[in-house]
């Protein structure tokens, strides 16, 4: 009887931590504490040490990857994996549409899809048999596939066992495993700091943790995987139609994508197709395009197969995300800092919906890593980022030509000197070039610090050309008639610029300290020296053993905070800037009770009544968190005019969503 106990406790365990898994995993609504999960889970591995009878096959404790395989072993799939035929417009999309109208004998508009993403991972298909996970396979070539059985048992959304009795006795269920964009920073991150090599992209990412015979470096990886069709099927039956068998696949325990969609008709096909571009680097993983289903199992079967591939199905591919680029030259671009960036002049390239030319190459030791010369031919990205990079050298060119920093300023001629134990290098000219001055400029008057809408890059730069800005207390001097005499400017333009000017002299302590371009003191730091200190000559005046006491405050950002404070260049200008009028509350508030402590609130759109940052700071001195993001853990978000992705994240998450006129009367109610 002792052992008939133990066994209905490893069974109960079992059950109860599969079910916070997938909470956790497949639902995005975890139900219990990390605390909560991890006692229980060491109670089920202590029981299972004491007998390994005792060890079930859909335990957690089969998840960690502790297994080292000595060679992949083939497998035959039942039912062929079959690719799809790609299609590259919606002209192409319109022909397939029409081509299964008139196979089906109807109209266009008669037909209903199934409209998903195409995600960018790694094929696999899972065997259960009577609910249990008894197989993983590669697609292979279609027919015989590589078993990755142990692999798949590490992806926490994959089931080792069908929730619900419902199941047929065998299915073969088909997915994408892949790296959530999370999760490869994550790695690459971890990677960068222990000198290992970076993961390329996403999809390497999951198919190379998928092919790991050390199974402890799959499960490394934090995989994902989305369940989009089934294959063998046995011992009962689904579905008549393709959304169906995706609504039972979820009831069983998988992770449905929630961008899926039914659509009738071309218009509603260009329609998905136009909001899931718009809105691919804002999702949480990387797709390559959009799968178009005929949704009637009937139908498909009435339309069956050419060659290799469904006549009911297509995928429409994005434009690439990679491609091969030839690096011509290479720039070296003066910044803020007086940091130097080696830029690669590429032959140009459409990657990603844009025409590439540039690259950066952000340092002497990136162009070390990559063993990049000019001459040499690169694999160009621009995944998830709207920032292109370069992710290998393809080709070394026989010829190519060394990159060398060189040793004077681009821009002034100034000595370019490398800190000891800095990869970067910088400009010894100062405030002397006028790359760094106009950065600078540009810094302290963009949207994330002193936001002065209408002064761009354009015009600053134009300004300063023309001698009448050459720092940023100059700003607060311009006159109308300077900005409305250049060339592409008016009146108007002038009229809205000074009027931000203006405007933007009523701000934050915060604010304005990380506007004054301290190296290494962003926005988070200036909040941190604005709440410790309250005024700005405290500030001013802190020591370095004040500054290092402070939370998340480290001895360089101590050190670069005294020394831009010791520059007398620096205190004239922010003594004009105070003089023209720039000023901000150092009054001591009584925080209270503050009652939005604990809560997460993401401001975006257009604010009307002051900017987002301003709005920040008032909902932060309230006790909130603020966030650039949406997510499960997000309270409210505040949605002005164009609002966009944010918005539509947060009504499909249920996340309560106010206006802006809403906001300040709750504020004004506490």
């Amino acid at each position: 009887m002792h052992f008939e106990s133990q066994l209905e406790k490893a069974k109960s365990l079992v059950a109860q931590l599969n079910h916070w898994s997938f909470q956790y995993h497949v639902k995005d609504d975890p139900v219990v504490s990390d605390a909560t999960y991890d006692e229980a889970y060491h109670e089920l591995k202590a029981l299972e040490a004491s007998d390994p009878a005792l060890v079930l096959p859909d335990s957690p404790t089969k998840r960690v990857g502790d297994v080292v395989l000595s060679a992949f072993e083939k497998t035959t799939l039942k039912v062929p994996m079959l690719s799809l035929d790609n299609t590259f417009s919606d002209d192409e999309v319109v022909e397939f549409m029409g081509r299964v109208a008139k196979g089906l004998g109807v109209g266009v508009d008669d037909v209903v899809f199934t409209a998903e993403p195409k995600l960018d991972g790694l094929a696999v298909n899972l065997r259960y048999v009577n609910g249990l996970l008894v197989e993983g396979s590669t697609r292979g070539d279609g027919v015989v596939g590589e078993n990755i059985t142990e692999q798949c048992k590490t992806v926490r959304s994959i089931p080792l066992r069908l929730r619900g009795n419902d199941f047929p006795a065998v299915i073969e269920v088909r997915g994408e495993v892949f790296m959530p964009v999370a999760s490869f920073a994550a790695y690459n991150e971890k990677a960068r700091e222990n000198g290992l090599k970076l993961l390329v992209n996403p999809r390497n990412g999951a198919a190379g943790a998928m092919r790991q015979l050390d199974v402890s470096k799959t499960a490394s990886r934090n995989l994902d995987f989305i369940a989009y069709n089934i294959g063998e099927v046995s011992g009962g039956s689904i579905s008549d139609s393709h959304h169906g068998i995706l609504e039972k696949l979820e009831s069983w325990g998988f992770k449905r994508n929630k961008d899926t969609k039914m659509i009738k008709g071309i218009e509603q096909m260009k329609a998905y197709y136009a909001d899931l571009s718009e809105r691919r680097n804002d999702l949480s993983m990387e797709i390559d395009g959009i799968v178009f289903k005929v949704d009637s199992i009937e139908d498909q079967e009435t339309l069956g197969f050419i060659s290799r591939a469904p006549r009911w199905a297509t995928a429409r591919k994005f434009p690439a995300q990679e491609k091969e680029t030839t690096l011509e030259a290479v720039e070296f671009q003066v910044g803020r800092t007086g940091a130097i960036t080696p830029v690669a002049k590429v032959t140009p390239v459409f990657v990603g919906g844009v025409t590439v030319s540039s690259v950066t190459l952000h340092n002497m030791s990136e162009v070390a890593r990559l063993n990049a010369k000019i001459g040499d031919v690169l694999l160009v990205s621009r995944a998830g980022d709207v920032i292109p990079k370069i992710q290998s050298v393809l080709e070394h060119s026989e010829h190519g030509i060394e990159i060398v920093m060189p040793s004077n300023c681009p821009v002034c001629g100034s000595p370019v000197e490398q800190e000891e134990g800095m990869t970067v290098h910088r400009c010894t000219g100062g405030a002397l070039c006028d790359a760094q001055a106009i950065e600078y400029i540009k810094h302290y008057s963009d949207r994330d610090h002193m936001n002065i809408d209408g002064f761009g890059d354009k015009l600053i730069e134009a300004l300063y050309e023309t001698g009448a800005i050459k720092n940023i207390a100059d700003i607060y001097d311009i006159k109308p008639e300077q900005i409305s005499s250049l060339p592409k400017q008016g009146e108007k333009s002038a009229e809205k610029a000074i009027a931000a000017i203006e405007k933007s002299k009523s701000t934050t302590l915060a604010v304005f300290l990380s506007s004054l371009g301290i190296r290494e003191v962003g926005r988070s730091a200036s909040k941190i020296l604005a709440k410790h200190f309250v005024k700005f000559d405290a500030v001013r005046n802190a020591t370095y053993e004040e500054l290092v006491a402070l939370p998340d405050f480290g001895d360089v950002m101590a050190r670069n905070t005294i020394e831009f404070f010791k520059n007398q260049t620096n205190l004239a200008v922010i003594d004009r800037l105070i003089q023209s009028g720039v000023h901000w509350d150092e009054t001591v508030k009584d925080v209270g009770a503050q009652p939005l402590a604990g809560q997460i609130w993401v401001v975006s759109g257009t604010m009307e009544k002051m900017d987002r940052n301003a709005v920040k700071a008032m909902l932060e001195s309230h006790g909130a968190k603020t966030s650039g993001s949406v997510s499960k853990k997000t309270t409210i978000l505040v949605a002005g005019p164009g609002a966009g992705s944010k918005l539509a994240n947060a009504n499909e998450l249920g996340i309560k969503v106010i206006t802006e006129a809403e906001m300040f009367e709750m504020i004004e109610s506490f």
